[in-house]
Order: C-alpha cells, then sequence, then structure tokens
C-alpha cells in the first residue's frame, strides 16, 4: 500500500535525526510498500540539511533515499525555540495544505500518519486523508503541550499552548489510529477523549544491521588518540553521547564529575545542543580535568565509541512529565552496543532496569550518580560485560526497527 508520513524533522543516516521515519519507512518499503515521507527542509535536530536548503529553492523538492521518496518543503531557517521555529512550522504546514489535494490525487495514499513532534500536523494529515479516503494516523513522540508546560515552564494559558492542546484533542478524536512511542499515556489520553481502542503502543528502536559490522566505522583522529591515551594510564571512562540539552541533565554529570575528581575515572561527552558552549566554560571555569568534551561524530562511528567505554551515562530532569514513560534513541545504542547503563532516572518505565544492563539511580542528583558510577567500577569487566549483554538482547528481541515496522503494519492492517 502507499503511505504517507508527515515528519516535519524527518531525517536519514545522510542527515541525521530524527531517524525513526527513515527506519520505519525503510523496513516497509522492504516489504513491498510505497512510502513518501513529506518534511520541512530545514531542521534543528539535522547535521546536515537537504541541498534545497542551500539552494534557497521556493518549491518542494524531491529526493529518494534508500528508496524512501522525501518531499522536503522550503523552511526558513531558526535557531532555538522562538519565533523563528514557530515560523518554521507554519511555512511547512500552510505549503503542505495547499498542496494537499494534488498531493492525494498523485500518491493515493492508504495511510496517512501525522508524525511531526506537535500537534498540529493533525490538520493537515486529516484533510490529506479525506482527500485520499484513507486511514488517519496520529503518531506521538512527545506529550505536547504538556511537555511544554511542566518542561519548559509555559504557561497553560500561552497562546501556543492553547493551539497545541486544540491539536492534540482534535487527533484523539478525529484519528483511526494512535500509535504513541511512550508506554504509559493512556490515563493522559482518554482525559482529553481517546477511545482507548484506538491507543497502540510501538517504542523508539534500533536498526541491527547497523551493529553488524558492514554499518560501522572506526573512530579516528583526535577523539581516538585521546581514549587511547586514557586508556593507557588505566583510567575508568564514563561515556555520554546525544544532544547537549537541558533535558539532557549534563550539569548534574558534570557536578558528579566534581565529586570524584581525585579517582581514576575520566568522563567523555559526544555531541552538540544548545547548552554545549555553557557546560564547555562550566569545564574550563572549574577545572575539571577529568572531563573532555568532543563535537559531535558520524552515527556509523557511534557503536565504536560506545564500546571503548566502561559505563555509558544517561540522565533526566526529575520532572513529572516522564510519569507517562520514557523512549529514548540514545539509550537504544548504548544497550546495542553491549554498554553496562548508569541510569539517572524517576519515569513510568526504565528499560535499564527491566533489561538488567546497568543501574539506575534517582535523577538530578550528583551524589546518587556519582555513588552509581562508583558502584559499576567496582565490578569486574567481564560483570560489566555480562550487563551489557542483557542490554544488547533485550533490544534485539523487542526493539528492532524490522520487528517494529511489523507491528506498526499489523495495527495499520487491523
Amino acid at each position: 500500500m502507499n503511505i504517507l508520513y508527515l515528519n516535519h524533522y524527518a531525517g536519514s543516516p545522510i542527515y541525521g535525526m530524527e531517524y525513526r521515519p527513515y527506519y520505519l519507512s525503510r523496513e516497509w518499503v522492504r516489504a513491498g510498500h510505497s512510502v513518501r515521507i513529506l518534511a520541512g527542509a530545514f531542521s534543528h535536530l539535522r547535521v546536515r540539511q537537504p541541498g534545497v536548503v542551500a539552494s534557497g529553492a521556493r518549491h518542494a523538492t524531491a529526493e529518494c533515499i534508500d528508496g524512501i521518496e522525501y518531499v522536503w518543503f522550503p523552511t526558513p531557517e531558526y535557531q532555538g525555540n522562538g519565533l523563528g521555529r514557530f515560523l518554521n512550522i507554519w511555512a511547512f504546514l500552510r505549503q503542505v495544505w495547499s498542496e494537499a489535494r494534488r498531493i492525494a490525487d498523485e500518491f493515493r495514499p492508504r495511510v496517512v500518519i501525522a508524525s511531526s513532534t506537535y500537534p498540529m500536523d493533525i490538520w493537515v494529515a486529516r484533510r490529506l486523508a479525506r482527500f485520499a479516503e484513507a486511514k488517519l494516523v496520529f503518531e506521538v513522540h512527545d506529550l505536547w503541550p504538556l511537555t511544554l508546560i511542566e518542561v519548559a515552564g509555559m504557561s497553560a494559558t500561552h497562546p501556543f499552548v492553547r493551539l497545541c492542546q486544540w491539536a492534540e484533542n482534535a487527533a484523539y478524536r478525529d484519528a483511526d489510529v494512535v500509535v504513541s512511542m511512550l508506554p504509559k499515556v493512556h490515563g493522559h489520553m482518554a482525559g482529553h477523549g481517546l477511545d482507548l481502542r484506538k491507543l497502540h503502543i510501538v517504542p523508539n528502536g534500533i536498526a541491527t544491521e547497523e551493529w553488524q559490522g558492514s554499518g560501522e566505522k572506526p573512530l579516528g583522529g583526535t577523539l581516538a588518540d585521546h581514549i587511547e591515551a586514557l586508556r593507557l594510564r588505566g583510567v575508568l571512562l564514563v561515556g555520554y553521547a546525544g544532544s547537549h540539552g537541558v533535558p539532557n541533565s549534563l550539569d548534574t554529570l558534570l557536578d558528579s564529575a566534581a565529586l570524584l575528581k581525585v579517582r581514576q575515572i575520566h568522563f567523555l561527552l559526544v555531541g552538540d545542543g544548545h547548552e554545549k558552549a555553557r557546560l564547555l566554560a562550566r569545564v574550563r571555569n572549574e577545572g575539571l580535568s577529568n572531563v573532555t568534551m568532543f563535537p559531535p561524530i558520524e552515527k556509523a562511528c557511534i557503536p565504536a565509541f560506545l564500546r571503548s567505554l566502561d559505563i555509558a551515562y544517561i540522565g533526566w530532569q526529575n520532572s513529572p512529565i516522564y510519569r507517562f514513560g520514557i523512549a529514548p534513541n540514545k539509550l537504544m545504542d548504548y544497550m546495542m552496543a553491549g554498554c553496562a547503563v548508569l541510569h539517572a532516572v524517576s519515569a513510568g518505565n526504565d528499560p535499564v532496569a527491566e533489561s538488567g544492563c546497568g543501574l539506575s539511580v534517582p535523577p538530578e542528583s550528583p551524589q546518587a550518580i556519582a555513588e552509581g558510577i562508583l558502584k559499576l567500577s567496582e565490578l569486574s569487566a567481564a560483570e560489566r560485560s555480562a550487563m551489557g549483554k542483557k542490554g544488547a538482547a533485550f533490544v534485539q528481541n523487542a526493539h528492532s526497527y524490522s520487528v517494529l515496522a511489523r507491528r506498526f503494519l499489523d495495527v495499520l492492517q487491523e
């Protein structure tokens, strides 16, 4: 069947995050379906932007990536989460709305999926589905606008929050199917009008073939040299790979590094984000000689980096929003790499505890994180490796994209 996938921030291995639309679509194409992804040409999440951004094109441009047809709609560049990002959202939705009849008549989808983090694409997806007489699916990444209120601190009366709430309610009312990556959302969605018979949980996952040799690249350059030098000193390596933003609670990790400064423990942080410059300044100003921060590395190099670590760290803010569950991509990477994981979390689910692949401690507690690192450091390398193998098995059995794509299709076919 023809599947039309609206995801404003859709990426690919060429461009970077977000990866989920690519991996699901690739599996559907392999199964014989046709997939067209509609996306904004500029996204703050991508490492690289499609060529349409540099060319200054005023019209949508198509590109085929691994059998998936991407249609890039020109959208303005922006930084941060202010007016510029709102104008980017508006530009994308306005263009797809105006092109809806043509897209529906040309592609004739049987399924239209709205999946753009923010919920306002439901109105555009509904228009497309009605023109095409297709089924409408609403895919939930985060609970907007609740995340904006509880994490970003926006007022419930803010006009943008009210717009998001209107859209969320419309999605639960009008969608034929709701797919959530978060596992504990039933009460919230029912409270906003969802018939729970429509709800299905399909979590985030991993492309297992990228961890089986051919898709991997070795580390090189300064990062590889630094890791080798630390290994020669007999230092225990604690690493983080991912976005450097407020939700990632990296200030708490630096506080823990300060507590462990006299130990033979070194912290490696790889990635980028809004908080990167400030965190770098903290490391310099506080003399955290046991912390080194590196720029992002190629996705194909992530497995090699993670396998060089003794302990992989992931942390969260101590926020009530996580009562609905978590679905972090980076944790899937950590587990697939066979890492022993230190997880600073308080949430409705905890894959680290479920799989036994590491240790979970309270979030935003430097002392608890430091104690957790010391506890894992006291284990032998073989004991940490055994933890990591549990995580890899957990991901392969329940979170590979080949499995998740079939589950998603089963939901659609029902």
